[in-house]
């Protein structure tokens, strides 16, 4: 699995606006629903329970909020930077620029974990998480994705 197929610019914001954990998973949801606000809410609440359970700060400046919602069909990822660092419960305590939100149905709990996997796997190289950071455009990030993974 790739993620440069279940991401695509229209999926990516490169600069999110908000500057608290709250707003970002917020902005990133909106992505995800299209502006729906039921669906909205419901992936909001999804994600916002995971954390409650368990911070999805994976360090490396880089959080990977996820949940499961019977609201969605399919796994549906999208991905943002911040200008400056967002404080953020991480396993090494530092606050997070880089952002991948994950959510889907149960269902598709394997597509999931193969996606953080791979989330997780990219990001710890440094060159990568710099260019990913670096990006100015979606276009510019999700090219960068792409290289990362040799497509």
């Amino acid at each position: 699995m790739r993620l440069s197929e279940l991401l695509s610019p229209a999926r990516i914001r490169v600069p999110l606006k908000a500057a608290d954990k709250e707003g970002v998973l917020r902005e990133l949801v909106e992505m995800v629903g299209n502006g729906g606000v039921g669906l909205s809410d419901e992936v909001l609440g999804a994600i916002l329970e995971r954390e409650r359970q368990f911070p999805t700060g994976i360090g490396y400046g880089v959080a990977v909020p996820h949940g499961k919602t019977p609201a969605l069909t399919a796994l549906v990822v999208v991905a943002g930077t911040t200008p400056a660092p967002v404080p953020y419960e991480t396993i090494d305590g530092e606050p997070v620029r880089l952002f991948f939100l994950l959510v889907g149905p149960e269902s598709e709990a394997g597509a999931h974990v193969k996606a953080l996997s791979r989330i997780s796997r990219l990001v710890r190289r440094e060159p990568v998480r710099g260019r990913l950071l670096g990006a100015t455009t979606p276009e510019e990030f999700y090219r960068a994705l792409c290289e990362a993974e040799g497509a």
